[in-house]
């Protein structure tokens, strides 16, 4: 039976960026090692696997909420290419509930971050996406 959601891990070109944007919304360094090894490439399924895996911790969040980070150093990551179009298969975005989403908007916009769309309000929240490093999507969700 499932409990609640834990973390969510992200491949990332530029680790400085990806923390800068979840530092933005309220995540803190947790951790950061370097995974490598045959018990690792097991795990991964990834041969000669060496990788920088950062994780972020939401401070005060219970359960506690982690977004982890990959940063590939062997075998090379495959780049994606830009943000990834919103009707694509597959992952689609992370939905982050918050209190004071505008000034949350207004933060993150002061500091060079895109919004996607204007917010909304949809279901009885008022929604907008965020637009981050190596085409991380990002919803942020306030229940009014």
């Amino acid at each position: 039976m499932l409990k609640h959601f834990d973390h969510v891990t992200v491949a990332v070109s530029d680790p400085a960026a990806a923390i800068a944007f979840f530092t933005l919304l309220g995540f803190a360094p947790d951790k950061d090692v370097i995974i490598k090894g045959p018990e690792m490439d097991q795990y991964m399924g990834i041969d000669d696997l060496e990788a920088r895996h950062i994780t972020l911790v939401l401070r005060d969040s219970c359960p506690r909420l982690e977004v982890q980070l990959l940063h590939f150093l062997k075998p090379a990551a495959e780049t994606a290419g830009a943000t990834a179009p919103p009707e694509r298969l597959g992952f689609h975005h992370i939905c982050f509930a918050v209190s004071g989403i505008d000034d949350l908007i207004d933060r993150v916009t002061a500091a060079g971050l895109k919004v996607r769309n204007q917010p909304m309000t949809f279901h009885d929240r008022k929604l907008v996406f965020l637009e981050g490093p190596d085409g991380i999507t990002v919803e942020l969700a306030e229940w009014t």
